[in-house]
């Protein structure tokens, strides 16, 4: 009598209980469902197209040796595995494309050690997590993102700056010390690099190797103040927030907003409706010349804050997060694009004449400003149109609305080739 071979996705799964027991593993519709999205649905274009992809199963290992565990049978089973730290990327790279297993390492979240200048934490680790157990030492990390609930993993894979960043660049410019990563062999097992090896990992989502433990780099604590101030008119507001991010102590995050996305933004008496907002998170020592600068532009200071609540609600209104509270006012109406460059202020009129109801959150940064330019959607091509338009400005311009690796690819595929010949690593990402 034949007996009829399990599927190799119900293999897997029955493999995976014995790692992980019964709780570690799921085929439900419900847990596949909610594991496959991601921030995708801020951008109108990949809101068109979703649903992306639905995974088979999902994992939930609890440590980085379990990550590697769960890998490694994965592999043995020819089934693609797409990381997954707590979902907040907004640009699909957590979204199973081709179905398969999701590996979702947010329950690996150990802070394992805390040093003289670094922290090690698992994959899993939220940063909001990983600061406070720095902080309990008299230290700091060196930036964390405006989603401080991001996992450490998901920050490294798929983010790129954040608070912190004025100073020290993006998460690829030194902040990482050491990795611990997995490849995709049947007998995986985690991986050590440090340095300049641990770089070619970070802003890959994954499809060279997964991060499943991390060493990155801590300052000594400073004594932060919450700067909150409005001006007339967003283009007062831009003018002195090249001086103010040149402060010294370097500012750990420094941005604007014009009125109508101030206006979005969470009620608050430091927040004056109909007028452009100036945010900063200053060090003690630099509030009275911020103070000067700002006074100096023709703005006026709403309040100064204490204490690091203050300091992460501020990260909460940077970046992408106050389009996300525009985009709130009136669903399905606006889009936004990643730009940089000095042109963001010394050409503010030409940039937002670019699109349809153009408005940018800017950022002081380490080099030059960036921001997010906000306008009304229209189509996917309109979007696209834009970004020549914008260069031929001077403005750098990354794109929000694609869910494939476009940081140091040609490395990305190198390397690859070597820790995953089989292309099981988050498939449809390295393209």
């Amino acid at each position: 009598m034949s007996t009829i071979s399990p599927t190799p996705t119900a293999a897997l799964e029955a493999e995976l209980v014995e790692i992980l027991g019964e709780r570690g593993v799921s085929s439900d519709q419900r847990i596949r469902e909610r594991s496959s999205v991601d921030g995708a649905k801020m951008s109108p274009i990949l809101s068109e197209q979703l649903p992306l992809g639905l995974a088979d199963l999902v994992a939930f290992p609890t440590t980085a040796e379990e990550i590697a565990l769960v890998v490694a049978a994965a592999v043995r089973h020819g089934i693609g595995i797409t990381p997954r730290g707590k979902g907040t990327g907004n640009y699909g790279q957590a979204i199973p494309l081709q179905g398969g297993l999701v590996l979702d390492v947010s329950k690996a979240r150990a802070v394992v050690e805390v040093g003289d200048g670094y922290i090690v934490a698992e994959a899993g680790a939220q940063m909001v997590q990983l600061e406070q157990a720095a902080r309990e030492t008299g230290q700091e990390l060196w930036m964390y993102p405006s989603t401080a609930q991001s996992s450490i993993g998901g920050f490294l894979s798929g983010g790129s700056g954040g608070t912190g960043s004025i100073e020290h660049g993006s998460n690829s410019q030194g902040f990482v010390v050491a990795l611990d990563v997995i490849h995709a062999s049947p007998d995986a097992s985690l991986v050590h690099v440090e340095g300049d090896d641990a770089q070619a990992y970070v802003h890959t989502y994954g499809t060279a190797g997964i991060i499943a433990r991390v060493t990155v780099k801590l300052e000594p604590l400073r004594d932060w103040r919450g700067v909150y101030a409005s001006f007339d008119t967003f283009a007062d507001a831009i003018s002195v927030l090249r001086e103010v991010g040149k402060l010294t102590p370097t500012p750990r995050l420094v941005s604007a907003d014009p009125p109508v996305i101030t206006n979005a933004l969470p009620k608050d008496d430091a927040f004056p409706a109909d007028r452009a907002s100036f945010r900063g998170i200053i060090a003690l020592e630099a509030v009275a010349e911020a103070t000067a600068l700002i006074e100096g532009a023709g703005g006026r200071i709403e309040d100064v804050r204490e204490g690091p609540q203050t300091s992460m609600k501020l990260s909460l209104l940077s970046y992408n997060h106050p389009i996300e509270w525009l985009q709130k006012t009136s669903p399905g109406t606006y889009f936004h694009v990643e730009v940089g460059g000095d042109a963001l202020v010394d050409r503010i009129d030409e940039v937002l004449e670019v699109y349809p109801g153009g408005m940018l959150h800017i950022e002081a940064q380490h080099k030059n400003p960036i921001g997010m330019l906000a306008g009304v959607y229209e189509n996917a091509d309109q979007v696209i149109a834009g970004y020549d338009k914008l260069r031929a400005l001077g403005v750098g311009v990354h794109s929000p609305h694609q869910w494939y690796v476009d940081h140091e690819v040609e490395r990305t595929k190198i390397l690859a080739a070597t820790t995953d010949p089989a292309g099981l690593l988050n498939p449809g990402k390295l393209v």
